[in-house]
């Protein structure tokens, strides 16, 4: 299969998409997570790979946009460790480095780490890329926060591993495939989205069909509509196929309460990792 993700070799999110489908799978990476769900509405790839949530950071918001907007259906839902750690080149030591680079994100998950070695941090569109980056330039006491992986895949050095301040750092990942729901899909959890009217209760009303068929939410947040300022679409997971009875009886009612509801997907329900 070849499977679309956002980045380059060495991201957090090749290691997943490699772990979820096996090591033989083609994972091919795009600069840009809206190029992914191109390319697989196109029948380029397979299918898509993309981090949906993280445990500490919350909701990746332009990949749950694109999952409600574009014409794709979720099939498997992965979990991985996030293992940040600090890559210099060959002979560099740790006090020697000054400068460290990554994505924003993980540069706030390492800040006790940076601030507790007086490390100045430089923001790069990626991780694996400020792996690359590093490799490349070459400069004098710079490192790149990134995978352990990286190290063997850009010819770095590993100067410190684990280096986040939580240790429960828990990346979410959705695998994605064209099309719409099937009759086929397999499901422990489904994931949807509604908009409600304009009403006092009217979030109330669509929450209550879930509560009248004794099902299970997993997960309720907002998000913003750019196109509608201060108008807000909500994500639910929950436990159960679409097409299960009480769950398919639920969303059918769901419809009539709420302005527009859309399932973005079905799938087994994926291990968690355990808390350390």
């Amino acid at each position: 299969m070849r499977i679309a993700f956002q980045g380059i070799r060495g991201a957090y999110s090749e290691a997943a998409l490699l772990a979820c489908f096996g090591p033989s799978t083609d994972a091919v990476g795009f600069p840009l997570s809206e190029q992914v769900f191109d390319a697989v509405e196109a029948g380029q790839v397979d299918g898509g790979f993309v981090p949906v949530e993280n445990s500490i950071a919350g909701p990746v918001g332009v990949n749950n946009d694109l999952l409600l907007e574009r014409s794709v259906f979720a099939t498997a839902e992965f979990y991985l460790p996030i293992e940040h750690c600090l890559l210099g080149r060959s002979g560099d030591r740790l006090e020697d480095v000054k400068t460290v680079c990554s994505h924003p994100v993980a540069l706030a998950q390492c800040r006790d780490f940076l601030n507790a070695h007086g490390m100045r941090a430089v923001p790069e569109y990626d991780t694996a890329g400020a792996a690359e980056i590093v490799a490349k330039r070459r400069a004098p006491g710079e490192a790149a926060i990134a995978s352990k992986r990286c190290a063997e895949v850009y010819g770095l050095t590993l100067l410190a591993e684990r280096v986040q301040s939580v240790p429960n750092n828990i990346t979410r990942f959705l695998a994605f495939r064209r099309g719409g729901p099937s009759d086929s899909a397999a499901g422990g959890k489904t994931s949807l989205a509604f908009y409600v009217h304009d009403h006092p209760g009217a979030l109330l009303d669509c929450l209550k069909k879930f509560a009248e068929h004794e099902i299970n939410l997993t997960r309720l947040e907002s998000r913003p509509v750019p196109a509608n300022p201060f108008e807000y679409v909500f994500f639910v997971d929950l436990l159960g196929g679409h097409d299960e009875g009480a769950v398919k009886a639920a969303i059918s009612e769901l419809r009539t309460a709420a302005r527009h509801v859309k399932i973005i997907g079905s799938y087994p329900i994926a291990e968690r990792p355990k808390v350390i």
